[in-house]
C-alpha cells in the first residue's frame, strides 16, 4: 500500500515529468533570485550518531540551531551542544562543516547557502525524470517523480558531480506551487574522493521533507540520513536525524 493516499484532484494530467521538474526548476531560481520575500527564524535540534565496527553507538551529539531564513537563503547558528552553551570546540567544528556544505555545492564561503532551493538547471539535466503517480502530503496533492542519473552526464569534476552521477530516488512536487514537499535519495555505487586517497562514500540513504508556511514560503522541517564510508583508514558510519520547529516571521525586518 503507498504510503501516502493516492489523489487527482488540483494536478494537471497533461504535464509530463520533464515539465513538471522544468516549472520546480523555474521556481527554485525564483525563490533565489527574490529579495521580497518574509524572513523567518525557527529552532532546529539535530541528533548525531557515530558507529564504531562492531556497530555500537561511540559518539552522540545533539546540537540544537537557531536558524534564519532571509531573502531566500539560509543562516544556522549553533546555540547548544548536549544540552550545554557550545564552547569553541564545538563552534570551531560547526564553522567547519558549515564552509565544507559551502565547497560541496559550490557556493560562497561566507553568508548564508541555498539549501531551501538547491535545485539549479545544472543539476536537474544530469537526471532522467519519470512521473510515477500522484499522491498527498500534508493534505496537499503531489506529483511523484522518479529520478536517475543519464548514463552520459558531464564531466565529474567537483565532489558533487561525482555523487550526483551516482544518485537516484523519488520527488514528491507539490501540483499548486512546483515545491518539493519531500525528496528520497540514495546513492547507487561507491564514490572515490582523490582516487580514493582521503577516503570514500559507500552509502548514502537520505530523506527530507519540507512545509509550506502561511504565506506560501516553504522551509526544510524534517531530515534523516544514513551515511557509511572510509576516511582515510578508518571505516565511519554516521546517522543523523533533524527537526525544525517553532516556525516565526521576522517581521521586524521588513
Amino acid at each position: 500500500m503507498s504510503e501516502f493516499p493516492l489523489i487527482s484532484l488540483h494536478a494537471d494530467p497533461s504535464l509530463s515529468a520533464d515539465q513538471i521538474m522544468r516549472k520546480a526548476v523555474e521556481r527554485a531560481s525564483a525563490t533565489r533570485a527574490s529579495t521580497n520575500s518574509s524572513d523567518y527564524t525557527y529552532r532546529k535540534v539535530n541528533v548525531t550518531e557515530e558507529f564504531d565496527s562492531t556497530g555500537h553507538v561511540k559518539q552522540r551529539k545533539l546540537r540544537t540551531f537557531q536558524v534564519y531564513y532571509r531573502d531566500g537563503t539560509t543562516q544556522v547558528k549553533l546555540v547548544e551542544v548536549n544540552g550545554h552553551v557550545p564552547d569553541q570546540a564545538d563552534l570551531k567544528f560547526q564553522a567547519q562543516t558549515q564552509s565544507s556544505v559551502h565547497q560541496f555545492f559550490g557556493q560562497p564561503a561566507a553568508g548564508g547557502d541555498n539549501r531551501e532551493s538547491f535545485l539549479t538547471s545544472e543539476i536537474a539535466e544530469r537526471f532522467n525524470f519519470v512521473l510515477a503517480g500522484e499522491c498527498s502530503i500534508n493534505g496537499r496533492p503531489t506529483y511523484r517523480v522518479t529520478f536517475e542519473p543519464k548514463e552520459q552526464g558531464p564531466p565529474a569534476y567537483r565532489t558533487l558531480d561525482r555523487v550526483l552521477k551516482r544518485i537516484s530516488g523519488t520527488l514528491w512536487i507539490d501540483t499548486k506551487e512546483f515545491e518539493i514537499a519531500r525528496a528520497d535519495l540514495q546513492l547507487g555505487s561507491e564514490v572515490d574522493f582523490l582516487g580514493g586517497v582521503i577516503g570514500c562514500l559507500r552509502k548514502l540513504a537520505y530523506t527530507m521533507t519540507r512545509s509550506r508556511m502561511a504565506d506560501g514560503i516553504w522551509l526544510l522541517s524534517f531530515s534523516s540520513g544514513d551515511f557509511e564510508g572510509r576516511k582515510l583508514l578508518d571505516s565511519v558510519r554516521i546517522k543523523m536525524r533533524s527537526e525544525s520547529t517553532n516556525f516565526r516571521l521576522m517581521t521586524e525586518n521588513r
